[in-house]
């Protein structure tokens, strides 16, 4: 199968794995264990943060956030395109018993302005706001970069107001290789932040929150409340610090690839646009003239090759490790059947 999913098919490699079975370990939820302690001090300065704390998911970071920030009736804050929104299964209002405010942004993004004037008032009849959230990189917008000064000047115009802000660094990893600008660069002004390690970095399982040592001692507490305590994690950390030792340097390969690929479709009958692609993700949005994005998905499954729809007219192809020129080449020949015959 040509897999271009999510980079979750990615296989760990053989020695990610070794260094997953031979590592130390010990009991994580009482501090003991060496090779996850090893990650979190890592990962903290990393993010430019005091502390970390492992965690099974993505999302789990994300609602352990939420949770951590606001107080229920409150309202977060996002991107309307966000992860947090449309595929967390309703976890901030479940879990939290927060609200969302959405903002129509650019390209996952939106500006201080918009910020701005998203800010409820001190009208004692509406919803406070309790957290503003920001995606880097932001996923359904083809995977594209917040500049610096946009992420700084909305976490400016949340502390002027005094409220407290998480960035969703799921691809975090994949800003940071394809602008230059360290991840710490990014993170600043930010009292939260994620970074997942099974998407770009090619780890089974793990991510990591980040903050200060204040938010992450709460942020330890609501996760052993929902179950997200893991005793023996020193197996899954140190994949973890092995993929940010080896795996960092060829996620430019994944970037040359999705831009190739976005070229190459840009060019067949039938698709009628391309988001601009910055990173490793290629949105196509395909004629409504013809076939809908979950028939053109089918198809392509029928030939081997698996992408996701995500819209009606919409696929979202993702490129990761163990992708190649070759796997390109045929993701768009095969396109180019189904639409074209």
């Amino acid at each position: 199968m040509t897999n271009f999913y999510t980079e979750a098919y990615a296989e760990p490699t053989k020695e990610m794995r070794e260094a997953g079975t031979y590592a130390p370990v010990g009991n994580s939820l009482i501090g003991d264990d060496p090779s996850t302690n090893a990650l979190l001090e890592r990962a903290a300065d990393f993010l430019g943060k005091e502390a970390a704390l492992f965690m099974s998911s993505g999302t789990m970071c994300n609602e352990v956030a939420v949770r951590a920030h606001t107080r229920p009736g409150q309202e977060v804050i996002c991107e309307k395109s966000c992860h947090i929104i449309n595929f967390e299964c309703g976890g901030p209002a479940a879990i939290s018993g927060a609200m969302i405010h959405s903002i129509d942004g650019d390209r996952g993004m939106f500006t201080a302005d918009q910020l701005s004037e998203a800010i409820r008032s001190g009208n004692p009849y509406l919803p406070q706001t309790g957290l503003v959230t920001v995606e880097q990189t932001a996923n359904m917008a083809g995977g594209a970069i917040w500049p610096l000064e946009q992420l700084r000047k909305v976490a400016n115009t949340a502390k002027q107001a005094n409220i407290p802000t998480h960035m969703d660094g799921a691809r975090l990893i994949n800003a940071v290789v394809a602008s230059g600008h360290p991840a710490s660069e990014m993170t600043k002004g930010y009292d939260s932040v994620y970074m997942d390690f099974c998407k770009a970095l090619n780890c089974p399982v793990g991510a990591v929150l980040a903050g200060s040592k204040e938010f992450i001692q709460e942020a330890w507490r609501i996760r052993q409340m929902i179950g997200g305590g893991i005793r023996r994690t020193g197996m899954l950390a140190a994949m973890a610090n092995y993929a940010l030792d080896h795996h960092v340097d060829r996620i430019n390969e994944d970037h040359q690839l999705a831009q190739y690929i976005g070229e190459r479709v840009g060019n067949i009958k039938g698709v009628a646009s391309v988001a601009a692609v910055e990173t490793n993700i290629v949105i196509i949005d395909f004629d409504p003239a013809g076939p809908a994005a979950p028939e053109i998905v089918a198809k392509l499954k029928e030939n081997n090759v698996l992408v996701g729809a995500f819209g009606k007219y919409r696929i979202r192809v993702v490129t990761f490790m163990g992708r190649t020129l070759k796997d390109g080449e045929i993701l768009c020949s095969e396109l180019d059947k189904v639409l074209n015959g």
